[in-house]
């Protein structure tokens, strides 16, 4: 009995092993280009930013941007929370420079969790080492993409249209009056 419970258990153990290996996420990935330097590829946790070089640029925008309280407000009665949200960013874009920093102190004033925000990093090419970035149709950097309910709700592409990314968003939310229970429904100007 204590054989056939120890098979058992090492079977299980390998099983279990195994999905755990296939799921493994490379995180963090950085390279070294004659041209730029050090450069960030791939998905990105946010303290990688806090450190050299990055960190430069980063602390910087992150410290002296002034958030609209107001639009924040607005934000948080619309749930901003249950959306989720992916940046995809280069750290040798003077744009990703300016809105990541800006990004990140809108959601840590909000309570944003971290993880409904994904950050991808790309190259000049608009490429991610496993390519990622090729599920959305990215163009130009920073890209900032809202989903809700695993739609795309809309998106901020290099700079804000109304120069302020929190009012950007805003705009998003509200064209999003979708509840969860609305995806349920039934489409009744098809029958």
């Amino acid at each position: 009995m204590k054989n056939r419970l120890l098979k058992v258990l090492v079977v299980l153990s390998l099983v279990l092993s195994a999905n755990i290996n296939a799921q493994k996420v490379v995180v963090n990935r950085e390279v070294e280009t004659e041209k730029d330097g050090k450069m960030l590829l791939g998905v990105q946790l946010r303290e990688q930013f806090l450190k050299e070089p990055y960190a430069k640029w980063y602390n910087q925008e992150y410290q002296e941007y002034q958030t609209d309280k107001a639009t924040l407000q607005k934000l948080r009665k619309k749930k901003i929370n249950s959306y989720q949200m992916i940046a995809v960013v280069g750290t040798w874009c003077e744009d990703s420079h300016r809105d990541l920093p800006r990004l990140m102190k809108i959601l840590d004033e909000l309570k944003y969790p971290n993880n409904k925000l994904t950050i991808l990093a790309v190259n000049r090419k608009r490429e991610s080492p496993t390519g990622e970035e090729g599920l959305y149709n990215i163009q130009k950097v920073p890209t900032i993409i809202v989903y809700r309910y695993g739609k795309e709700i809309g998106r901020i592409i290099e700079n804000p249209k109304s120069g302020w990314i929190e009012r950007d968003l805003l705009e998003i939310v509200e064209k999003d009056n979708k509840s969860f229970k609305d995806l349920f429904k039934k489409d009744e100007t098809k029958n």
